[in-house]
């Protein structure tokens, strides 16, 4: 999992009832942070700050949320959660968390209503251990995948985590799965695709054009973590590659549709080559997408990959 990066830790707040909820991830003193955005459709909270250049390079926690840009709200509560206990920038009156966060669209999966808020936020941050559930929870609650004929043949998304060592550096990735395209498995077929229609005919999962027709639900979001010492501009670049990996894994990626978001994170134990980490996380990026959408349950109009089957 993530947490096989020493320090990290993951908490999950769920809301099963509106098919929603957010993800926190928790860093040791002294992560370097980065990140980057692709697509035309983010929702994002403090990823300025994450580009080189920057003054601020160290980060105290990332959020990942349902509920579109509402669940954004909820980095209120993470926020709170780490300023009670002195983490933070230290910015002379006070002690500012520097908590990036994105959201993914489920909106239209339960009730359009519900969103992870402040309370969410920090009950996350209070669940946080180095055990990782994996599916519907969290972030992931309401994620759906293979939306390009549309959301009535969608199936479900949800959360997954994996981790790749070599030698003593390790790369571990959480990711919230929830994309307008298919996911392939590891040969290059389709592991979570389109559903067939109300007759059945096979005929019908012909994609009748590569891109989207509409704004389905989209966006996958997730956090690349590692224990390598990284500058931020090297952390930027470790992003890159992970969205590489997205594309490759996610058909289509990084659409019109799309606010496809990576965070990195840098706990700076060991050094690391960059070719190396970069190599790392596009397997471990890859193992917890797949594990996504294989972990997770169905809910109503969005059964789970064994259950479209």
């Amino acid at each position: 999992m993530i947490t096989a990066v020493r320090g990290i830790r993951v908490g999950h707040a769920t809301d099963r009832r509106g098919l929603t909820g957010c993800t926190v991830v928790l860093c040791p003193p002294g992560t370097v942070g980065s990140g980057e955005v692709r697509g035309g459709a983010p929702a994002t909270r403090e990823t300025d700050l994450l580009r080189p250049g920057m003054l601020v390079n160290e980060v105290h926690g990332v959020l990942l949320a349902g509920g579109s840009a509402f669940g954004l709200g909820a980095a209120a509560g993470v926020m709170r959660y780490l300023e009670e206990r002195g983490i933070g920038f230290a910015a002379g009156v006070a002690v500012v968390p520097i908590v990036p966060g994105a959201a993914l669209f489920d909106l239209g999966v339960g009730d359009p209503k519900a969103r992870p808020g402040p309370s969410e936020g920090y009950g996350a941050c209070d669940a946080a251990t180095d055990q990782v559930e994996e599916g519907t929870v969290g972030a992931g609650t309401g994620a759906t995948v293979a939306k390009i004929r549309g959301p009535e043949r969608q199936v479900k998304g949800g959360i997954g985590s994996a981790s790749a060592t070599e030698g003593s550096v390790v790369v571990g990735a959480l990711f919230a799965v929830n994309a307008v395209g298919e996911i392939l498995a590891e040969d290059g077929a389709v592991l979570a695709g389109v559903r067939a229609g109300a007759t059945g005919d096979e005929e019908e999962l012909e994609p009748t054009a590569p891109w989207p027709d509409g704004p389905w639900t989209n966006t996958i979001i997730g956090v690349v973590a590692t224990n390598a010492r990284l500058s931020k501009e090297r952390a930027h670049l470790l992003a890159g590659s992970a969205h590489d990996a997205i594309s490759d894994l996610v058909r289509p990626a990084h659409t019109i549709w799309d606010g496809d978001t990576v965070f990195t994170l840098a706990t700076g134990q060991v050094d690391a080559p960059q070719d190396l980490l970069e190599q790392m996380a596009n397997e471990a990026v890859a193992e917890s997408i797949r594990r996504g959408v294989l972990r997770a349950t169905g809910v109503p109009g969005a059964p789970s990959v064994g259950e479209a089957r």
